[in-house]
């Protein structure tokens, strides 16, 4: 609700929800493990105990409207809703039935003669994507809808292609393994 004041729109007050109390609303900022949340619980705190906005704003380091914002989404949810929550991001522009064909496109493995590859790359997986569902994704997007289904990128450990295993062995030394028991005098006797 706005009202206007000369010309400019002034937002209405917008109340606290009455079942938490200055006091309780500090216990469980001391309790909490979320130093922002503890931050804006204090604000939220000196707004139930009749301060005004400006000095809970003071308390949470932020501006008033900031304060009228976090008014609103605690009175929603309640404590919980002053969390900071990990953002969604982008839905998966893959649906579950084109998971599941990429899935098994993965589990068969490429056909040389049709898909010209010996291997899956991300990039081939992309361009089939590409092919099969006109669904453009970048080689990151294939690797993590790949996780998500379960897979992991194996590769194998990289040899140098001049290696000769007998220079390598000739080089190896022979030690005695450090394991072994050493002589009767040489033991601490037992006590």
């Amino acid at each position: 609700m706005m009202r206007t004041r000369g010309r400019f729109a002034v937002a209405a007050a917008v109340l606290l929800r009455d079942d938490f109390d200055g006091p309780a609303l500090r216990r469980l900022a001391r309790v909490t493990k979320d130093a922002a949340q503890a931050r804006r619980l204090l604000a939220l705190a000196e707004v139930c105990d009749g301060g005004s906005r400006s000095d809970a704003a003071r308390v949470g380091g932020v501006g008033p409207r900031t304060i009228r914002d976090w008014v609103l989404r605690f009175n929603a949810p309640g404590p919980a809703g002053r969390i900071d929550g990990k953002a969604p991001g982008n839905a998966s522009k893959l649906d579950d039935a084109q998971r599941q064909a990429l899935a098994a496109l993965v589990e068969r493995g490429p056909i040389p003669a049709v898909h010209e590859v010996v291997r899956w790359r991300l990039a081939d997986l992309a361009h089939w994507i590409w092919e099969e569902f006109g669904i453009s994704l970048s080689e990151t997007t294939v690797s993590r809808e790949l996780r998500a289904l379960g897979y992991r990128k194996i590769s194998a450990r990289p040899r140098h292609y001049a290696r000769n295993e007998a220079v390598i062995n000739e080089y190896k030394k022979d030690y005695p393994p450090s394991w072994t028991r050493s002589a009767k005098g040489f033991r601490p006797e037992p006590r």
